[in-house]
């Protein structure tokens, strides 16, 4: 791969950060744009350029334009489901709004290549079979799917329109280091953080809800591997294997070699019952490793967590 030009958004944040230091040390120039809004500073590597913005703003779309970039890998977004069906109003305007504001920029500015964070399970929506491949029907059950899918929609149409190569990769539930244990999203950080100070989490329902969780490793992978890649693609990152928050508890436990029972609260509403992606065409037509395994990936994870969150 020669030395490119990286736009990465959202580069503060959990996935972000590694596809920043994934990017600067294969030798390209790396831009991070973010609003900080949910990154942090500590994530950001000394040596890509940061500029703090939001992605609606006239000035990103002014740095897209004018920087010289030839890939934007757009990973800033509102992620928060629950917030998306809240508020859905605020969810198009960052996640579709703001990518068009992106979008236009880029092919004002020659940008070559578009990388763009889909999401897998919420796109499909209750699966009719599982693990979905990516001809699986998509039927979003969230404000926050159906933006993701627009978004893609969008990108086909830049494609042909304009011949912008562009790859969306859509994401199963992923985990792993830097992964913010605050907030709705990050269930593994959750758990993480709470069995580190001690204190039992609250699995929602009867936890036999099940979830495709892939390694923050393995995204990164997948994002080095389509670089360069010409047309409209579309790939699932994940690995297959559907895991209930039950399963998940008790591998994390294991992990810390802690002995607390989880508790049990209502079931959220409109939560999906089961999910998983096939990741097979990414892994035929690239020829990536398969994902790591999940054991290896949660006792990773719980390291990483238990070096810096410490019990008392």
């Amino acid at each position: 791969m020669t030395n490119k030009t990286v736009c990465i958004t959202g580069g503060a944040g959990f996935i972000g950060s590694h596809l920043a230091d994934a990017f600067l040390n294969e030798g390209h120039r790396v831009l991070v744009i973010d609003d900080m809004s949910g990154g942090r500073e500590e994530n950001l590597p000394t040596s890509a350029e940061f500029h703090q913005l939001d992605i609606r703003s006239q000035e990103a779309a002014a740095l897209i334009e004018g920087a010289g970039i030839d890939v934007l890998v757009h990973h800033a977004a509102q992620m928060d489901v629950r917030r998306s069906v809240a508020d859905p109003m605020f969810d198009a305007d960052v996640n579709v709004v703001g990518s068009l504001n992106l979008f236009e920029a880029a092919r004002r500015g020659g940008v070559r290549q578009i990388l763009f964070a889909s999401t897998g399970g919420a796109i499909y929506g209750e699966q009719d079979h599982y693990p979905a491949a990516e001809q699986h029907p998509q039927q979003p059950v969230s404000p926050y799917g159906v933006s993701k899918l627009a978004v893609e929609r969008y990108l086909f149409y830049y494609h042909t329109n304009y011949g912008l190569d562009a790859c969306c990769l859509r994401y199963a539930n992923v985990y792993g280091e830097r992964q913010n244990p605050h907030g709705e999203a990050g269930v593994v950080a959750i758990f993480l953080k709470r069995l580190l100070a001690g204190t039992a989490p609250t699995i929602n329902g009867d936890g036999l809800q099940t979830r495709d969780y892939v390694h923050v490793s393995d995204v990164v992978r997948a994002n080095l591997a389509v670089v360069g890649q010409p047309g409209f693609r579309i790939y699932n990152v994940g690995t297959g294997v559907e895991t209930s928050v039950v399963a998940l508890y008790d591998e994390l436990r294991k992990a810390l070699d802690l002995d607390l029972e989880p508790g049990f609260g209502p079931a959220q509403p409109g939560e999906q019952s089961r999910s998983s992606i096939d990741p097979a065409r990414l892994l035929g037509e690239l020829g990536i490793e398969p994902p790591i395994d999940l054991s290896k990936g949660f006792r990773r994870t719980a390291a990483w967590f238990a070096e810096r969150h410490p019990s008392s």
